[in-house]
């Protein structure tokens, strides 16, 4: 055991902690980056959601990336295309270089976080991966609170006269010291089976879901035509192939991308369901940014710190959820998707009451209520969903519900996104009273789709969690 995984796994958390943030950085940045770009409406759907996407895509093949070739090898190589691909966001001359950068950036994110999960579970004894793993929940709770509030801040700042740019460029130094410190003090391990890739599997997938994404996204720019319609039809026959595939890999070589076995348990596909559903409900930061800087003039800063009530909700509902999950199980999913749906019904109410007159401290209830919502559904919904899983699926299971999670919230960003830019008016410069019906628009069906997460709960197994703290103990993205 490698007497110096302490110190090795604070340096892989400063590069969890790059990756994490670049999720929720760029958000208040969007308004500014348009501006600077000249981006379409839809450009900016991809800014948001390719990160997502490429992230959801790669991951469980990022995993096993380093099970077969090193996880060290395979973490250096992440930290430092990660860095790459900031640099190149950070210098980006138009959308579309914006765009590929970011889709890098998840990819390389991608192989990268797994093989920190994967080294706690394999690289710490029993008694020291609890606070090990608690660390890592520590970091992801201040990528996700400090991220809007950081993104502002260095936007407003105009550092050097990057404005938005500075955010993805602050990545560089932080990306140098995690590759060195990872180079010197990371040990070598790799799975002791011999494992292989389903490439035909990720191609599958992949082209699967561009081919809903894709249209979603462009569609309302291009006036719809014939093929948005067909590609997104096209979608359910390829997924299928995919699951022959997959079921006919899993049969010869046991190598399938996604092993059909986890599909016998009642808690996965109901998680499953629950979690894409639930997390695609959470994209209404996409439309609040947009209805704060471009609607009401917010400046990036006021905008992060418009959504710390948010943070204090999400603080909230962690520390309650490991109270009362024992207690009443899949009650918390069920309370909390009604916490969430009731949160953004709220901010219905307060956009549609204050029009252009709004403030942030009238978003407020409704954003603590959100992020309590979020914190109690996903600190519950991992643990339930891979409850009855057996230990030797708990790898492959933990990384297809972390996919799920990712994809359910970038087909949120394109179906609300394409939603709002809808209800704008065209031909006049806008008004803040034209955000106001496009941000109620969006946002309903956020809600609608945080109340049908509750109906959805009720199909995961009765039975209390008993094993949930192993369970999250062996919760490894391959």
């Amino acid at each position: 055991m490698n007497p110096r995984r302490w110190p090795a796994l604070a340096v892989m958390l400063i590069a969890a902690y790059m990756d994490l943030l670049d999720t929720t950085i760029v958000t208040v940045a969007l308004p500014s980056i348009q501006r600077d770009l000249g981006a379409s409406d839809a450009a900016l759907q991809w800014i948001a959601a390719g990160y997502t996407l490429a992230f959801a895509l790669a991951l469980i093949t990022g995993g096993r990336l380093g099970d077969m070739y090193g996880r060290k090898r395979l973490f250096l190589i992440g930290v430092a295309g990660f860095t790459v691909a900031s640099a190149l966001s950070g210098l980006a001359s138009g959308p579309g270089m914006l765009i590929a950068a970011r889709i890098g950036q998840g990819a390389a994110a991608a192989i990268m976080i797994p093989q920190l999960l994967t080294v706690v579970q394999v690289g710490f004894r029993e008694d020291e991966r609890p606070k090990a793993f608690g660390l890592y929940g520590m970091v992801l709770a201040l990528g996700g609170v400090s991220g809007p509030l950081l993104g502002g801040y260095l936007t407003e700042a105009d550092l050097f006269g990057w404005e938005w740019r500075t955010i993805f460029l602050i990545n560089i130094p932080v990306g140098v010291i995690a590759f060195a410190g990872s180079a010197l003090l990371m040990t070598e391990s790799r799975a002791q089976q011999r494992l292989r890739l389903d490439p035909v599997g990720m191609l599958l997938v992949t082209i699967a879901l561009l081919a809903l994404v894709y249209p979603l996204i462009q569609g309302r720019e291009l006036g719809w035509p014939t093929w948005t319609f067909v590609a997104m039809g096209a979608a359910v026959p390829i997924l299928a192939i995919f699951w022959a595939h997959e079921r006919r890999r899993s049969r010869v070589d046991g190598s399938a991308l996604i092993d059909p076995a986890l599909f016998h348990e009642r808690s996965v596909i109901a998680g499953l369901l629950v979690a894409f559903v639930f997390f695609a409900s959470t994209s209404y930061f996409f439309v609040l940014t947009l209805h704060l800087q471009v609607g009401l003039h917010f400046s990036a800063l006021e905008t992060g710190l418009s959504f710390l009530p948010f943070a204090g909700g999400v603080i909230i509902g962690s520390g309650a959820a490991g109270q009362i999950v024992p207690r009443i199980g899949r009650a918390v999913v069920t309370v909390g998707a009604l916490v969430e749906a009731a949160s953004i019904i709220t901010m219905i109410v307060v956009v549609s009451r204050y029009g252009d007159a709004l403030s942030a401290w009238q978003l407020a209830p409704g954003l603590v209520g959100a992020g309590l919502g979020l914190a109690l559904v996903s600190a519950t919904l991992v643990t339930i969903t891979l409850s009855g899983v057996p230990g030797n699926h708990a790898g492959s299971a933990s990384g297809l519900v972390n996919t799920t999670l990712q994809l359910g919230s970038a087909v949120g960003i394109a179906v609300i996104g394409v939603i709002f830019f809808a209800a704008l008016p065209t031909g006049h410069p806008l008004q803040p009273g034209d955000f106001v019906e496009a941000s109620r628009q969006s946002l309903h069906l956020a809600a609608g789709l945080a109340a049908l997460a509750c109906p959805l709960s009720l199909l995961l197994p009765a039975t209390r969690p008993t094993r949930g703290a192993e369970t999250v103990r062996e919760t490894v993205a391959r």
